[in-house]
């Protein structure tokens, strides 16, 4: 029974990976989008335990900071009663010292971890930022040649209407002509209004000059 459904299971993944190589085949664009979305899905969540990492970092280090902090209070809190006689404070003071300076070394070990820890992350997170900006490269190049491969298919298929059909031949070289006369129009527009500026300047350059004698 075992065997039996192990060789199903196989078959149904064989079955899942030709279909997934089939539609590579016949769509890459659509399949690298889908795996682009999962890359960013991915190394989001490897961001965010990157911040959690540096959370935990800055808590051990508070901690760790505190914990020296009273192992040093509590080694002069013991000396002083040393000195005055006062044996049960002597004793809670030196207890609670080997405590904090046991957390203190504890909090070292976990800091060095976290921080190992830490570097594992985000190298990681690099190398996965750096995947996935090669994979939205490689999704512009194809997106950039599927576009190309579009845009040809168009043009020759209206370029086959156009020597196929008669009427389509016709109008093509009516929207020709239409776009030359337009063309020329537009041109004969600009010289016009060219000149017009030409003459207008002259004109007044011309008017300077003659109050410019007059007031000579």
């Amino acid at each position: 029974m075992t065997n039996l459904l192990e060789r199903m299971k196989n078959t149904v993944l064989a079955d899942i990976n030709n279909l997934l190589d089939k539609k590579e085949e016949k769509n890459p664009l659509a399949l690298l989008n889908q795996y682009v979305r999962e890359c960013e899905k991915e190394t989001d969540k490897v961001k965010k335990l990157v911040e959690r990492q540096y959370k935990l970092k800055e808590e051990f280090l508070k901690e760790l900071r505190q914990a020296e902090e009273m192992a040093e209070k509590r080694k002069k809190q013991a000396e002083v009663a040393s000195k005055a006689g006062e044996e049960e404070l002597y004793t809670f003071a030196q207890l609670e010292q080997t405590h904090y300076e046991e957390r203190v070394v504890r909090l070292k070990e976990s800091l060095r971890n976290t921080e190992q820890q830490l570097h594992e992350i985000e190298t990681k997170y690099m190398d996965m930022k750096h995947k996935l900006k090669d994979m939205k490269i490689r999704q512009m190049e194809l997106m950039a040649k599927e576009n190309t491969t579009k845009a040809h298919h168009t043009m020759n298929k209206v370029l086959e209407e156009k020597q196929a059909n008669p009427t389509n031949q016709a109008r093509f070289t009516e929207m020709e002509e239409y776009i030359e006369k337009l063309e020329k129009k537009i041109n004969t527009e600009y010289y016009k209004q060219t000149m017009d500026e030409k003459l207008a300047a002259l004109e007044k350059d011309m008017l300077k000059k003659e109050d410019d004698s007059i007031s000579l």
